[in-house]
């Protein structure tokens, strides 16, 4: 008989993201898992001690996969904060499973908008927005926050098939909440 395939870490963390990016966290079980990668559910669970490290580091490979999303190319922008907002809309209309992943999944629950909107990530995007924009930190902070209420908003909406994606709609909708915003800063 010819030695079975060794199924490694890695080849467990690619099919669990590949499955939760495809059906939802909700699909993210050890069977499931084991049928995606032809095997039992042996060789995960030797793998991990749980499903729910398996959940965790997934969630890690969810959110790179946002922050690339957001910030590639985001220094080049002529206004990133008014992109990072499109952006962060359009990924939720576009990889709407993973979207509900890291931000309908229980994580933030009880959190202010204080907590969810701080955090290295945070402070690296508005770091690229304050330096590309001229604007000074404090307030870029001030109007990301207001920001990040709509645009949340907006692609959950998207995420949750309550709304049709309307690229055109998205961008008049988020450009008239930022002149307002860059009218309130100038004021």
């Amino acid at each position: 008989m010819p030695p079975q395939a060794k199924i490694t870490r890695e080849m467990i963390l690619d099919a669990a993201f590949d499955l939760v990016r495809s059906e939802g966290h909700e699909a993210l079980t050890a069977r499931r898992l084991a049928g995606a990668l032809g095997c039992s559910t042996q060789p995960i669970l030797y793998q991990f001690d749980s499903i729910g490290k398996i959940m965790e580091e997934t969630y890690r490979r969810a959110d790179d996969c946002h922050t690339a999303f957001l910030t590639e190319g985001l220094e080049s922008e002529a206004d990133p904060l008014l992109a990072l907002g499109l952006r962060y809309i359009r990924f939720g209309a576009r990889e709407k499973p993973l979207f509900r992943f890291l931000f309908q999944s229980g994580r933030f629950s009880g959190k202010t908008l204080e907590e969810m909107t701080s955090g290295p990530e945070i402070a690296a995007l508005l770091e690229i927005v304050s330096r590309s924009a001229g604007i000074d930190p404090e307030a870029a902070l001030r109007m990301f926050r207001t920001l990040f209420i709509a645009v949340h908003g907006y692609a959950s909406l998207l995420a949750n098939n309550a709304m049709a994606w309307d690229p055109a709609a998205a961008e008049a909708t988020l450009a008239v909440l930022y002149s307002g915003l860059t009218e309130q800063r100038r004021g």
